[in-house]
């Protein structure tokens, strides 16, 4: 589950963006980056914002990197806002994605957590299932980059959905979802999320708790599961291990 190369910053270029319900795909240059493991991230430099937005990659068709966002703030707005033709420095790939040697992977997302697994069901081999959730049926156009996945919008929740022996879990989406999924599937990798100002753990600005330790998600994360501990031979720069 740790990352792969080294994390690289580049400008790329705006190749467009496609409105999925109230959501931004928002389409870039790949330049000289590589995708990464899904369930990292990239830190994405909003115009006229300080600080930068951390974004999973949601596809990387040969050439491009694209990012689902939810335009909930200035920063993501004005992401929501680019153009063919504008540029934007990116930082990436960062963190710690899914471990992908599961035998029987069911993916699951709520809301904007759908956004890492586009890219995620194509690296396991495209052929996975997949349980959304969404909060109406605008947000669930977002469906539409899973063509096959079962669709449930509240008041009924995704995981109603997860069936007795759901095998190798691997979700995104709001803390309920996640903390539920703890409990319904002990197994699962769990990708958080958490305010990040730099994305490489410099800032201690995700700071989270896990097993009565508080640790940088940007580091350690964002993809945990049950079991992981500290590596405390790696001294202030935390690992993922599993017990």
């Amino acid at each position: 589950m740790l990352a792969g190369r080294p994390a690289r910053r580049e400008l790329l270029a705006v190749k467009g963006t496609a409105q999925m319900g109230p959501y931004t795909l928002l389409r870039l240059e790949r330049g000289g980056m590589e995708p990464g493991i899904p369930g990292q991230f990239f830190m994405l430099e909003a115009p006229g914002r300080i600080l930068p937005r951390p974004m999973s990659l949601c596809l990387a068709p040969p050439g491009e990197l694209a990012f689902l966002i939810d335009p909930i703030g200035a920063g993501t707005r004005a992401l929501c806002g680019l153009r063919p033709g504008d540029a934007i420095h990116v930082l990436g790939p960062l963190g710690n994605g899914f471990d992908l040697d599961v035998e029987r992977p069911l993916l699951v997302a709520g809301g904007i957590g759908i956004a890492p697994l586009p890219y995620l069901a194509e690296r396991l081999g495209g052929d996975v299932p997949v349980l959304l959730g969404f909060r109406s049926d605008v947000h669930a156009e977002a469906a539409r980059l899973l063509p096959d996945a079962e669709v449930v919008v509240e008041p009924r929740l995704v995981t109603e959905l997860l069936p007795d022996d759901p095998g190798d879990v691997l979700a995104c989406g709001p803390e309920p979802m996640l903390e539920a999924l703890r409990e319904l599937a002990p197994s699962s990798q769990l990708a958080w999320e958490a305010p990040m100002a730099c994305g490489y753990g410099a800032c201690y600005g995700c700071v989270v708790e896990l097993s009565e330790s508080y640790v940088r998600l940007c580091t350690y994360g964002p993809v945990l599961r049950e079991g992981q501990t500290l590596d405390t031979s790696a001294g202030d720069d935390e690992r993922a291990t599993s017990e």
